[in-house]
């Protein structure tokens, strides 16, 4: 049996991690560290950094190169086989480094149930047979960092909040309804598609980093210093992570 411990390790920063988080850790027999490529080469320096701060018992960690997305074909399909290739390499490893069975910790970014799919490449070994128990460590999500960058709620007061990737806001626009739209997952800028009058944004990348940037203030002004300074940020380091929050106006029907 695998004991699969997915722990939510919030942006990047070890005070980010809770008292489960660091007992999780160090209750593992194996941590499994992805690597992402030479341009993302600092996301693997900082789940060693966390474990390097936190760690106190030998636990063995050992690194593995993650597969790459196909870029090239229709998303969805390109995903569940990116899932499929990434369950394989999870296989491959458990066999190799935990033949016995054993405790797996896998550090994911933020928290493992919002906008990650490790949980559901975890289903994919389950579905083939690897006797596997699951075991969910919630962390700091990079909502909840932003919010608290920029010292603002979350909702507007007895109000909702729509959660949404900048793939879905820049095919469908401004989620009908909603007032607070939070989007994750931007790959290029999608507010600008956002009508601006009367919308309010906070954008922070690399939350809770010693490079962490933020911006606010109305669409309008703050879309161009938030794209110019992306665009710094992405050749400086060699990706971005960046999340942020728009909230627009009630528009009150004339009296």
């Amino acid at each position: 049996m695998i004991s699969l411990h997915l722990i939510g390790i919030g942006t990047g920063n070890p005070d980010h991690l809770t008292a489960q988080a660091v007992a999780a850790m160090n209750g593992a027999d194996l941590i499994l560290l992805p690597r992402k490529g030479s341009a993302k080469s600092d996301l693997i320096d900082l789940r060693r950094h966390i474990c390097a701060a936190v760690l106190t018992a030998p636990v063995r960690m050992v690194e593995f190169d993650l597969p790459v997305r196909d870029a090239t074909g229709p998303y969805l399909a390109a995903v569940q086989d990116w899932h499929e290739a990434i369950a394989d390499t999870w296989r491959a490893q458990i066999a190799l480094h935990l033949p016995q069975g054993g405790t797996l910790a896998l550090l994911v970014w933020g928290d493992p149930s919002l906008y990650d799919s490790t949980l559901r490449i975890a289903e994919r070994l389950k579905r083939d047979g690897l006797p596997i128990d699951v075991h969910v460590v919630p962390g700091i999500t990079s909502i909840q960092a932003l919010t608290a960058a920029h010292a603002i709620p979350l909702n507007p007061l007895a109000g909702p909040v729509t959660i949404t990737t900048g793939r879905l806001l820049r095919a469908q626009g401004w989620p009908q309804g909603a007032d607070t739209v939070v989007v994750m997952l931007d790959a290029g800028c999608a507010f600008e598609v956002v009508e601006p009058q009367g919308t309010t944004i906070w954008w922070g990348a690399y939350l809770g980093m010693a490079h962490q940037a933020l911006e606010h203030g109305p669409l309008a002004e703050a879309a161009p210093r938030i794209a110019a300074r992306r665009a710094e940020l992405r050749a400086a380091y060699g990706w971005v992570m960046d999340v942020y929050l728009m909230r627009r106006e009630k528009v009150r029907d004339a009296q």
